[in-house]
């Protein structure tokens, strides 16, 4: 059986970003009426394309 360990919560730093009104649209489209929020879709795809960009640097050796 896995032990529960108590989560750890990363610290974060509010950051101010303009969207195009489409792509909000657009991923408001994507998370409505799922357990999701705005701020989670966006963490989560720019943690995805810097760990592509990390991938391909370590692939291409640049």
């Amino acid at each position: 059986m896995e032990k529960f360990k108590i989560p750890v919560v990363p610290r974060t730093t509010n950051k101010c970003i303009r969207f195009p009104n489409m792509l909000i649209e657009d991923v408001e489209l994507m998370i409505k009426g799922k357990d999701s929020t705005f701020t989670a879709f966006v963490v989560e795809a720019v943690r995805i394309a810097v760990a592509n960009l990390k991938e391909q640097e370590r692939s291409t050796g640049t």
